[in-house]
């Protein structure tokens, strides 16, 4: 009984397979004819998948050449770099921090966030965009390091103008402050380790 069952259902398999073939075959053929078509356009269209792990890597050897050796200690160690304020007035357009100095930190591609070191108490974002507009493979993104490096150049050449111009909103707009605080963390970490064992004072001060 348990013979003649078996021997049934694999008959029935073997019909269902027959039947089923002929649409799992056509269904593969179009997928490879249209995996062929992308990869046609793509090799038409100059398009390299590593292209844009390599654009990230000059980005970065370009970013390194412009930064001293402690920001790009702390870019490379960290994924974000700080910047001091030099203004005379606070980064929160006309209103004054009581004459202390005030810092930034700079994402790759989220709002430059401006903050107090000797408290940590946050001040603004400042939203800008860096597109890319290189051709023939111009995009809205630069690589992350270019983006942090236009950043850099923009408020090391320019701070009042950065900030003036750019669209001011309060913290945690884009950028989670429970993030900010464990990265001021961090990078208060990572400038005693700096300074080597026993170290005390304020790291975080310019």
């Amino acid at each position: 009984m348990l013979l003649a069952l078996g021997a049934t259902t694999i008959v029935i398999l073997v019909l269902l397979w027959e039947v089923c073939w002929p649409r799992i075959s056509e269904e593969i053929d179009r997928h490879k004819a249209r995996r062929a078509r992308v990869i046609d356009a793509d090799a038409l269209n100059g398009y390299d998948p590593g292209r844009e792990r390599r654009a990230e890597q000059r980005a970065r050897e370009l970013l390194r050449s412009c930064v001293n050796e402690e920001e790009w200690g702390m870019y490379r160690d960290l994924g974000f770099l700080r910047v001091w304020g030099a203004m005379s007035e606070g980064p929160q357009r006309g209103s004054r921090t009581n004459g202390a100095p005030y810092a930034y930190l700079l994402y790759p591609h989220k709002p430059v966030v401006a903050y107090l070191p000797q408290t940590g108490r946050l001040l603004s974002e400042y939203c800008v965009e860096f597109p890319d507009e290189s051709r023939p493979y111009g995009s809205a993104r630069l690589p992350d390091s270019d983006d942090v490096l236009a950043k850099w150049m923009a408020l090391t050449a320019d701070e009042r103008r950065l900030i003036t111009t750019a669209n001011m909103h309060l913290p945690g707009r884009q950028v989670d402050p429970k993030q900010i605080k464990r990265d001021l963390w961090r990078l208060g970490q990572w400038e005693r380790s700096r300074l080597g064992p026993g170290s005390r004072g304020n790291v975080t001060a310019p």
